[in-house]
């Protein structure tokens, strides 16, 4: 950080590049087709890992599905989809996960169009399976203040989990990017974070002092006993001086949300939905929050406004004479 002079600044070292689940020519599900589509989206589109992760594994699970019919991808129709998106369901996979596998079959089959591999393209005319509009769950703001107060200040981890938890709410992030920040991502001065999102796009959020003050504290007070005497690149780290997973922090925010008495199931996106959602009901614009959150689409955005909706006939309910 540019302002914590007075702490010995760990050097710099380029960060290791991610691993995603990538499919072997070993693997009996990995079809060379399989093989080259991840072999482009990594490349040429840039996905990030996770969304690489998962796009191999839809596909696998449906080649693999093929394989049982003693059917080839070549050979694919409309018949051998419909009955795998079928299939899914008597597994009993919820709509939004069908319509998930849905969305990686499109992207596979047009990029084997495009390549001149398919004449056809199987997923023509399926219609995608129809999503109920869920509201995102978030918290008030006095379970977040009672949630802010659950670590320890007198432990390194404790205050690691503060800063976390206090930038998590402050700038409502993805828990990979709050995971994957670095030292060097704060601009103390200026009070932003840069910040990497999907795809690797990178921008800068606004932080909040008490965020920062979290910060520095963890800083001066929490991560030299983390790191114990060990290089690392990242702000955040676990008891074995290594970067703190995603789900090493979600198990925290677990741990610490059953200790505050938050009956909603917490989850990072819980925190986030909070982000947002406070910044509506307290009148930041749409926009705004879009380029905060790192939505690439402000439609995405737009589910707020039914959260603002929603809180606002709850209050009209609970206070008006005649409601």
């Amino acid at each position: 950080m540019r302002d914590m002079e007075s702490s010995k600044q760990p050097p710099q070292v380029s960060e290791p590049v991610p691993s995603p689940t990538h499919p072997e020519p070993s693997d009996p599900a990995a079809a060379p087709e399989l093989v080259a589509f991840i072999d482009y989206i990594r490349v040429e589109k840039g996905l990030a890992a996770n969304s690489i992760a998962s796009y191999a594994r839809d596909l696998k699970e449906f080649n693999r599905f093929l394989q049982r019919r003693q059917q080839t991808i070549a050979k694919t129709d409309r018949e051998d989809i419909r009955d795998f998106l079928a299939s899914l369901y008597r597994r009993g996979l919820s709509a939004k996960s069908v319509a998930r596998h849905l969305v990686s079959l499109r992207g596979f089959f047009k990029f084997l169009m495009k390549e001149g591999r398919l004449k056809t393209d199987p997923t023509e005319e399926i219609d995608a399976p129809k999503i109920g509009q869920s509201l995102p769950k978030y918290l008030t703001a006095s379970e977040v203040d009672t949630l802010l107060q659950q670590p320890d200040p007198s432990t390194p981890a404790g205050l690691r989990d503060k800063a976390m938890l206090e930038l998590l709410y402050a700038t409502g992030m993805r828990v990979s990017e709050l995971t994957g920040l670095r030292w060097d991502d704060f601009e103390v001065n200026l009070g932003v974070v840069r910040c990497r999102g999907k795809g690797s796009k990178e921008r800068l959020i606004p932080v909040g002092k008490s965020a920062l003050r979290a910060v520095e504290d963890y800083v001066r007070r929490g991560r030299p006993g983390l790191a114990k005497q060990k290089e690392s690149p990242y702000l955040f780290l676990n008891q074995r001086a290594g970067r703190l997973s995603r789900v090493g922090f979600w198990k925290l925010l677990t741990r610490y949300g059953r200790t505050a008495g938050i009956s909603t199931p917490l989850t990072p996106h819980v925190v986030r939905h909070s982000f947002a959602t406070h910044l509506l009901e307290r009148g930041a614009d749409l926009r705004s929050i879009q380029l905060m959150l790192g939505h690439s689409d402000i439609s995405t955005t737009q589910i707020y406004t039914h959260v603002l909706k929603e809180r606002l006939k709850q209050v009209y309910r609970e206070h008006h004479p005649r409601a």
